[in-house]
């Protein structure tokens, strides 16, 4: 079995829409992402449900 030990992290991707609208609630994804290849945040376009829209995804902490 394939050790645990890597660099693959988990991330939450938040919607700047959706944060910059003011509307209740927020549009959040959890994906993986390899910390040694992908240094900066990711950035991502993603569906927002509450804006029926995609919209773009960026990586909190």
């Amino acid at each position: 079995m394939a050790s645990k030990k890597g660099n693959r992290i988990q991330v939450i991707l938040e919607c700047t829409e959706h944060r910059a609208s003011g509307q209740p609630g927020t549009s959040r994804y959890i994906t993986t992402k390899n910390k040694k290849n992908t240094t900066e945040r990711l950035e991502l376009k993603k569906f927002n449900n509450v804006l029926r829209k995609v919209t773009v995804h960026k990586e909190i902490k």
